[in-house]
């Protein structure tokens, strides 16, 4: 179990739009740290295997983008999507969901998913290594509530998705608040 668990300290490599650029693709690389996302917030982190896959991007991210309110609500001051895909999946598939609300993380080497042990294998599909699906609620960068799919594995034949469902958080979240 990863509560109370402090999240890797890792160096992503964003895009970010910068007219100062110029021309046709005016995108400059940014680095951003686990601090900047995580230090003195408290958040909701969720991972998926791929940008642009269907689950990901028919029910998970599009679920989180209408309900971010709902979070706000209840004391979450961000949402996190983290998938191990690079800057450019990551921005493309954000600009096709017309998100608002949602960050996207780009972990495109999976440092981060790895050194939190949610690394699997998806050879099966395709595509190489990615992260098994969960959500975590952190604060201010250490886990206070953590929700894994079930069935753990490398290779996995089925996708799990409803413990690190949007709807499944938010209800954790209003219980822990009624307690």
């Amino acid at each position: 179990m990863l509560i109370g668990r402090k999240v890797p300290d890792v160096t992503f490599r964003t895009r970010v739009r910068d007219e100062a650029v110029g021309g046709p693709n005016p995108f400059r690389w940014q680095e951003m740290t686990s601090s900047d996302y995580f230090a003195g917030k408290r958040v909701v982190l969720f991972s998926l295997p791929g940008a642009f896959t269907p689950t990901c991007s028919t029910f998970q991210l599009p679920d989180f983008e209408k309900l971010y309110s709902e979070f706000q609500a209840e004391g979450i001051d961000a949402l996190y999507c983290i998938s191990v895909n690079d800057a450019f999946v990551m921005n493309a598939w954000g600009k096709t969901q017309n998100l608002e609300n949602v960050q996207l993380i780009p972990d495109g080497s999976g440092e981060f998913t790895r050194k939190m042990g949610m690394l699997v294998a998806k050879d099966n599909l395709g595509f190489g290594m990615r992260s098994w699906r969960y959500a975590a609620i952190i604060n201010d960068g250490v886990v206070e509530q953590w929700f894994e799919e079930e069935g753990f594995s490398d290779n996995c034949d089925s996708d799990p998705y409803g413990v690190s469902s949007p709807q499944n958080i938010l209800e954790n979240l209003r219980r822990k608040i009624a307690a």
